[in-house]
């Protein structure tokens, strides 16, 4: 996937899921690593950490 399609989808599920959008592209990376699809498990890492961009650091 490039990197345009990993920007849309990460800002899609961000719009979508808000703070919780990173634990759900993890959820969907972790469930095609265990289905053996390491092509998509990778794409749905580049989309958790497009993600995690957006969000930007974390406050404490």
């Amino acid at each position: 996937m490039n990197a345009i399609k990993v920007a849309k989808y990460a800002h899609a599920l961000y719009n979508s899921h808000g703070d919780k959008a990173e634990a759900e592209a993890s959820r969907k990376m972790r469930e095609c690593e265990e289905a053996g699809q390491s092509e998509e498990a990778t794409n749905w890492k580049a989309i958790r950490q497009a993600i995690r961009s957006l969000r930007g650091p974390n406050q404490s």
